[in-house]
């Protein structure tokens, strides 16, 4: 199949504007008490209102209530979703949407920023339905991972009632990988290409401090100046009594293997597959998302002691990493 010339895919690219993806994707379970320990302990949350009945009723809410970021979670079809029809036709027209930039040499994909809104707080028994549609899709821009277009789809939750309850908008870039200049040496043949950069994590008043100290060579932790609470990542208020005030302290570097993940696909310039993505206990009591290095995906076993180091990953960056302690 011949590549379409520009405005012929951004024309084709258009008609997508404004049309549902599908079929609504119907939550499979209504909200409820087990899943909402599970995303709390996952991500330290540790707010009653979400865990404990009791103060629930005592709260503003009269009752136990969701994390509200935990909105699109009830309405995902999971992993083994089927996303094509035996036939070969896509049963969500974002892959229809996507086998198109493809075949149009646009192979690379990155999920950019997602924006949520929330009209009122979930309660155990609410079943969602979320209402999905292409919201905006640009002109053709010029990214560092290379030319693409940003796709934004725009999802409305409804309740058992069909009354709105939140929406969200998810972007993703699907671009054309750039091509990387190959360096010659000084016998005048090509020389090894250099190892492609890693994508920049953000980086925004919240956060900058706690990157700084890494170069420095330090994992710190962020630190309620109030009640003493850890957290992490950083974030502007405490979780627990709603300080805004804090300072941090610097991690001993000593750790347990709390949960791990082993990343095949897909595969991202400047990473050396498989990826071993973990979430370790670190030893002041809080946790961190990191990878583990100088170790098979054989050989880890939950709560192996670890201990911190740091590497430079590419010509600029320093992340804080883990290997087996000795």
């Amino acid at each position: 199949m011949a590549e379409m010339s520009r405005d012929e895919l951004e024309s084709a690219l258009q008609k997508y504007v404004g049309q549902e993806i599908g079929k609504p994707w119907v939550a499979k379970d209504p909200v409820n008490v087990a899943m909402i320990r599970h995303f709390c302990a996952a991500v330290g949350d540790t707010n009653p209102v979400y865990l404990d009945a009791a103060a629930g009723e005592r709260s503003v809410h009269g009752a136990l209530v969701a994390p509200p970021t935990m909105m699109d979670a009830w309405t995902m079809p999971g992993m083994g979703a089927a996303w094509v029809h035996s036939e070969g036709e896509p049963q969500d027209r974002q892959v229809e949407l996507h086998r198109l930039l493809s075949e149009n040499g646009y192979t690379g994909v990155v999920a950019t920023n997602q924006e949520q809104e929330y009209e009122r707080y979930l309660r155990p028994g609410d079943r969602l339905t979320a209402h999905i549609v292409f919201d905006a899709i640009s002109e053709q821009k010029a990214t560092p991972l290379g030319i693409g277009y940003f796709i934004t789809t725009k999802y409305t939750f409804l309740d058992q009632n069909q009354e709105r309850v939140g929406s969200m908008s998810f972007r993703v870039l699907k671009y054309k990988p750039a091509q990387q200049t190959q360096p010659v040496a000084e016998d005048g043949k090509p020389a090894a290409p250099s190892k492609p950069r890693r994508i920049r994590p953000p980086m925004g008043h919240d956060n900058a401090w706690w990157w700084n100290a890494v170069k420095e060579g330090e994992l710190r932790i962020q630190r309620c100046a109030s009640c003493g609470t850890l957290r992490h990542p950083p974030r502007p208020m405490c979780s627990v009594c709603r300080s805004v005030e804090w300072d941090s302290i610097v991690s001993s570097g000593k750790g347990t293997l709390h949960s791990h993940t082993v990343l095949h696909h897909p595969k991202f310039p400047g990473f050396d597959y498989p990826v071993i993505c973990a979430l370790v206990d670190l030893e002041e009591g809080t946790r961190i998302v990191s990878n583990i290095i100088d170790c098979t995906p054989e050989e880890l076993k939950i709560d192996m002691p670890l201990t911190l180091t740091f590497e430079k990953v590419d010509d600029e960056m320093i992340l804080p990493l883990f290997r087996p302690a000795k």
